[in-house]
């Protein structure tokens, strides 16, 4: 994509057919012009930019090790530097106002879903692609309560099940005895597996519903990973050592651990 846009370009600006563009023709200048195209009239944010920008750099060493006349116009081509930007803070929710968002669930089959959706999702820091790949068998209630996770990387990780949460998983089980293990755990109402635009939206009522008695939800942005950064504050503040959160969230190699932080 970034070269089909900088050919484009290329071509407008220089008049020239991509296939007649030289190496020393590739300034600085072109460059940076390229840039500010990406940025004032395709709107492309800045991180967009710094994108294409590496795209760039990474052709032109490529190229200069084949064409050494041109190694020159190449290094000062490489001269062109990304652009800073603010990063944004990424927030964490009180354990209060996390309590909020997971609500309480009503008679219905769609709202206790969800609230053993969100309440995994706290309990566990686990990422929306590994809540909703776990299956019925992932799911360990006796002795020492766990969940197994299926991770990036094809890593699997087991965290321990606060109290609370088995306690919802049991009353989960029960009222859906028509689960088998290889059934997703948390499925939509067709029975498959939920989507992550699914969770999203679901978080996404339970913020609008919380904010009843939580006005303050109003100005926040919340969404799955807030959930997975607040987990993480959470236990850091329990006392939870920062190898063992790395191992919690799946940071570091599939290391099993059992270790059992009392944050619920």
């Amino acid at each position: 994509d970034a070269f089909v846009l900088f050919l484009q370009f290329a071509q407008e600006r220089l008049r020239k057919q991509p296939t007649a563009i030289t190496l020393p023709e590739i300034t600085p200048a072109l460059i940076l012009s390229f840039l500010d195209h990406l940025e004032q009239e395709r709107g492309n944010a800045v991180r967009t930019r710094n994108a294409r920008l590496a795209a760039l750099r990474a052709f032109l060493k490529f190229a200069g090790r084949r064409d050494v006349t041109a190694l020159h116009a190449v290094e000062q081509a490489l001269g062109v530097p990304m652009k800073r930007f603010e990063r944004p803070m990424l927030g964490f929710l009180t354990r209060a106002e996390m309590m909020a968002v997971i609500g309480r669930p009503d008679g219905t089959w769609t709202s206790q879903r969800d609230h053993l959706l969100l309440r995994m999702l706290y309990n566990t820091g686990a990422r929306v692609s590994e809540i909703i790949g776990v299956t019925v068998a992932d799911v360990v209630l006796d002795g020492v309560a766990f969940l197994l996770l299926h991770g990036k990387g094809r890593k699997q990780r087991t965290v321990p099940l606060w109290p609370s949460t088995v306690r919802h998983l049991r009353a989960w089980l029960r009222r859906n005895p028509q689960l088998q293990p290889e059934s997703a755990l948390l499925p939509n109402r067709d029975g498959r597996t939920m989507s992550r635009s699914n969770v999203t939206q679901r978080l996404a009522l339970a913020v609008q519903a919380a904010r009843t008695n939580r006005p303050e939800l109003a100005k926040r942005r919340i969404s799955p990973h807030t959930i997975r950064h607040t987990t993480a504050m959470h236990l850091l503040q329990s006392g939870c050592g920062e190898e063992t959160l790395a191992l919690w969230l799946g940071h570091e190699s599939p290391t099993t651990t059992h270790q059992y932080v009392e944050a619920d």
